[in-house]
């Protein structure tokens, strides 16, 4: 079976990287690369001829050098959402990574500008995004789980001594009769605790989200020490 050749449009301001990224993925026998841009102006430009399946961009670009090719993304998904986005970028940071998948992760990937050193590694996200797949690099999982982390972490310092005896006692599976022995407290001081819990941990009423489990999620997640 002969494999689908993906056709690429790099969008890239730096002269070295957008020339090294055409080099590695022209050499590559199932990508081949239509066109280069060195600004978002150019690709909107470009796209109603090339008809690319798959965008190779940076997030910044000009002319402020911030989150341009967030913006060119959200635009190209809105236009021609069967393109593919794949974000190059030199930052590891999770907060790029949220902001580019609020909307979906559909068709998505951001890796990190190393990767254009594994041309395999490199034209397999490109394939996946392609079929509407997404990739993340493992940094940015890392990085996504870690400020998750930190965000529960943040939540659970607004919890009283004794909210966070309860909690942790809910961690352990104990139900709220265990949990009022344990701590020679009623079942209604339980009840109270638990729903001063859910509340400054943010877990409003949903008859979607089970808020118990969602509360000992946020104990879980809390950093070790």
């Amino acid at each position: 079976m002969i494999a689908r050749t993906t056709r690429l449009l790099i969008v890239e301001d730096d002269y070295l990287v957008r020339e090294g990224a055409r080099a590695v993925l022209d050499a590559h026998p199932r990508t081949e690369v239509l066109a280069t841009a060195a600004d978002p102006e150019e690709v909107l430009a470009q796209l109603p001829e090339l008809r690319p399946d798959v965008i190779l961009l940076d997030i910044r670009m000009p002319p402020t050098f911030t989150t341009e090719g967030i913006e060119l993304a959200r635009i190209v998904r809105r236009e021609r959402p069967e393109i593919g986005i794949v974000v190059l970028s030199q930052h590891a940071d999770p907060e790029y990574a949220l902001e580019l998948l609020r909307d979906g992760s559909d068709g998505f990937a951001y890796l990190l500008k190393e990767r254009l050193g594994d041309a395999e590694r490199l034209v397999q996200a490109i394939e996946e995004v392609r079929d509407g797949g997404s990739v993340l690099d493992s940094r940015i999982v890392q990085g996504l789980l870690e400020a998750q982390r930190r965000r529960s972490a943040s939540k659970l310092a607004g919890l009283t001594p004794r909210e966070l005896e309860v909690l942790e006692r809910m961690a352990s599976g104990r139900g709220n009769a265990a949990i009022a022995r344990e701590l020679s407290i009623s079942e209604r001081s339980v009840e109270k605790h638990i729903n001063a819990i859910f509340r400054k941990l943010g877990l409003a009423e949903d008859v979607d989200l089970n808020r118990r489990v969602a509360a000992v999620l946020f104990f879980l997640q809390r950093p070790a020490g």
